[in-house]
């Protein structure tokens, strides 16, 4: 597959960093947090679809060597390491997914600030998936809407060649932060997860109501699916589904479990699925 080059507009990284070039050797180093001054694993959520009764795919989530909270890792990414930092994420979770034998898709988050070369951050991840005989089309890369991008139009091309390459795509933590509509403007993703923080109490918050609705109505029109964030009551659960969201995620269905599958229990679902 050939990979296009792309150059932002702003692109910098610190004296002396040496970038990878997605070779098997590269892979390997990543996988092992090679030259990252720490060490990192992941714990895998499981994202449900409520109406089938089935899981739909795990999001990988960064933890310490033992499990750890995510802080205790991402507390020591700085502007030295961020580059290697996600390169290694990427390797890391697919490996991690494959060994697993993950029947799901795999989600794995990512630094849109931590991008400086695009076509190696791509080559890196068709490397990985190669490795480790992971399909491409059960890999979606989810970018934090919360996170400050600082080329808008530079990072929605990174996605579009993201989606072409076979990759599915997520806009995380919808609502919370800085992008928005403006984003979604430029680039339509394959999925969309709502923050938690429009999901929290949205049974009994008109205001909540009538926000997640219209995110609803929107994604329908421009075919991108929609995920709820942070599920913890049958309450919540039972309003989103009745609301039309179908793919759900959070502690009421599995919490992460640190290096392996989470199991979902059949009575999570509840009757929504009737």
């Amino acid at each position: 597959m050939r990979v296009l080059p792309l150059s932002p507009s702003n692109a910098s990284f610190p004296a002396g960093f040496v970038p990878l070039d997605g070779t098997p050797k590269d892979c390997d180093d990543c996988g092992k947090a090679v030259g990252l001054g720490f060490q990192f694993d992941y714990a895998y959520q499981p994202i449900v679809d409520v109406e089938r009764r089935v899981v739909f795919a795990h999001e990988a989530l960064v933890r310490g060597p033992g499990g750890e909270g995510a802080m205790t890792v991402l507390a020591q990414v700085n502007d030295h390491n961020r580059y290697r930092f996600d390169q290694a994420c990427r390797v890391k979770a697919i490996k991690g997914a494959a060994e697993l034998g993950m029947a799901q898709p795999v989600s794995i988050n990512f630094l849109p600030n931590a991008i400086y070369k695009p076509e190696v951050c791509i080559r890196t991840t068709l490397e990985a998936a190669r490795a480790n005989g992971f399909p491409l089309s059960q890999i979606i890369f989810e970018v934090t809407e919360g996170e400050r991008i600082e080329d808008g139009p530079w990072f929605a091309q990174i996605l579009r060649e993201y989606k072409r390459c076979g990759f599915q795509t997520a806009i995380d933590d919808f609502g919370a932060g800085y992008a928005g509509m403006k984003l979604l403007s430029d680039f339509q993703p394959d999925i969309i997860k709502i923050d938690m923080d429009l999901i929290r109490n949205v049974d009994a918050n008109r205001a909540r109501q009538a926000i997640v609705r219209s995110l609803v109505r929107l994604c329908e029109e421009m075919d991108i699916k929609v995920v709820a964030e942070g599920i913890e009551t049958p309450a919540e659960r039972d309003f989103l589904f009745d609301v039309g969201i179908h793919l759900m995620q959070g502690y009421l269905f599995a919490k992460p479990a640190f290096r392996s599958v989470a199991t979902v229990d059949a009575s999570a679902y509840g009757s929504a699925s009737r």
